[in-house]
């Protein structure tokens, strides 16, 4: 098995995951109830055919998968995209790549803390949204300085009861649908002829794709990883792909079962509540009230939790490697966490997410730029794969290293050309200023360099 003292870092980090732990990683940061929260502007954006949007999400990712789990064999170390695309091409893309994800992985945790803590002031409107958001974030930055193995142990346990409550909504769900409560014909979550048009599916998939983000987190942990690291990639791919069946099985059942269809499309999803209210429609009041708190506590706990996990190895990687401040790259000393970067994401966290809880579209705002970030980095690791086995390597695996990554990068283009205009602005502006950082530190004489390989 590759080490990391073999491309010149030293194993600071503890080695305590195994496949398992890996895979439940994922499928928490992706949260299997994520459509839960996005539910309504899915709806609205794709005319009804939410299914259809989640299917095309799951391709654009499976390609995805299919590239991380390339690039984890070949790099097993911390760092996901920044790594990849630094090692497989050279070292100023791969920090033109973290910074383009960085736009995800520190915006996402806020985003996550935002959702949760709007979610709890709606049923406890005495407790403000900051101090939701606030609690939120000290809860998480306790577990995660504790080490890697408490945040496993307890992402297992969140895991059993966010599946538990999707089970309960999917019998409810089908219960419904039996008594002739459906709203539409069978088909129409897939497949709607008279509103379907290829920008109106890519549109709704690029707002969907925000719930397949996180199964790329599980690249974070590799150093923490203690099997070879192919089962790295392993767990990517099986984490998608079971994240993807619960996707699409549960908003097919709630878009059949969604009242007031014509006004949700027309207007989109105001209140942010269209799944809670297709619950209630469904099941009644109770089921609205347990769909909601579960999203909240699995917004705002469980993935949170795993967000800030993976944003501190990607800050600590990019630190170690002098390309971000070098306190970032500080490891506890019992722990064995990146204890600074844990605080740090804490920080910007309580920051932005109190600033964005001001606004009237800050979930919407910082949704769409997440999602930006992502996806230009994934473009990039695209790209990497080619270089590094078909240029570098001289690969015969025309599939794996040459059409799929193709394939991949040919599908996230068609996305991030059909999301939001502003997100497609800020996002723009993130990444000129990412060229300036480039062009600067040459200029001071501190151009990106990686430890060298050893032979």
């Amino acid at each position: 098995m590759s080490t990391v003292e073999q491309f010149g870092y030293r194993q600071e980090l503890q080695r305590s995951l195994g496949f398992a732990d890996l895979m439940i990683y994922g499928l928490i940061f992706m949260v299997p109830i994520a459509p839960f929260g996005i539910f309504g502007n899915v709806f609205s954006i794709s005319h009804g055919m939410v299914a259809l949007a989640y299917v095309i999400g799951l391709v654009a990712m499976a390609f995805t998968a299919l590239s991380y789990a390339q690039m984890a064999r070949a790099f097993p170390m911390a760092g996901s995209v920044y790594t990849y695309a630094g090692r497989g091409i050279a070292a100023p893309v791969g920090f033109f790549a973290g910074w383009a994800i960085l736009l995800d992985y520190v915006l996402v945790p806020s985003l996550l803390y935002l959702v949760a803590s709007t979610a709890m002031n709606s049923f406890v409107p005495a407790v403000p949204v900051w101090a939701w958001l606030v609690a939120f974030v000290l809860l998480n930055t306790v577990v995660n300085y504790l080490g890697i193995q408490m945040t496993a142990r307890i992402t297992r346990i969140m895991l059993v009861a966010e599946l538990a409550v999707l089970a309960i909504f999917l019998v409810v769900g089908g219960v419904a649908l039996a008594q002739g409560k459906a709203q539409a014909g069978a088909l129409t979550p897939l497949f709607d002829s008279s509103s379907f048009t290829w920008t109106v599916v890519f549109a709704a998939a690029s707002v969907a794709v925000l719930s397949f983000l996180g199964f790329d987190g599980i690249s974070t942990l590799a150093e923490e990883n203690r099997e070879d690291a192919r089962r790295l990639g392993r767990s990517m791919v099986a984490a998608l792909g079971v994240a993807a069946v619960l996707f699409v099985v549960q908003t097919w059942v709630a878009a059949l079962l969604t009242p007031n269809r014509e006004q949700l499309i027309a207007e989109g999803d105001l209140t942010g509540n269209a799944f809670y209210d297709t619950a209630a429609f469904a099941g009644g009041p109770w089921l609205s009230v347990l769909t909601a708190v579960a999203t909240a506590i699995a917004w705002g706990f469980a993935n949170s939790l795993v967000a800030q996990a993976a944003t501190s190895r990607l800050l600590f990687a990019m630190a170690r490697d002098r390309q971000l401040p070098a306190f970032l790259a500080k490891v506890h000393p019992k722990h064995r966490v990146p204890v600074n970067a844990t605080f740090a994401v804490a920080a910007v966290s309580v920051t932005l997410g109190v600033f964005m809880s001001l606004r009237d579209n800050g979930i919407g705002e910082l949704a769409s730029l997440v999602n930006f970030g992502a996806m230009s980095a994934f473009l990039m690791l695209h790209v990497a794969v080619v270089v590094h086995y078909m240029i570098k390597k001289r690969s015969r695996n025309i599939w794996a290293h040459l059409v799929a990554p193709a394939i991949g990068f040919a599908v996230l283009v068609a996305v991030v050309i059909n999301q939001n205009v502003a997100a497609q602005w800020v996002g723009g502006v993130w990444l000129a200023i990412g060229l300036v950082v480039i062009g600067v530190s040459y200029v001071v004489g501190r151009r990106p360099e990686l430890p060298t390989e050893v032979k």
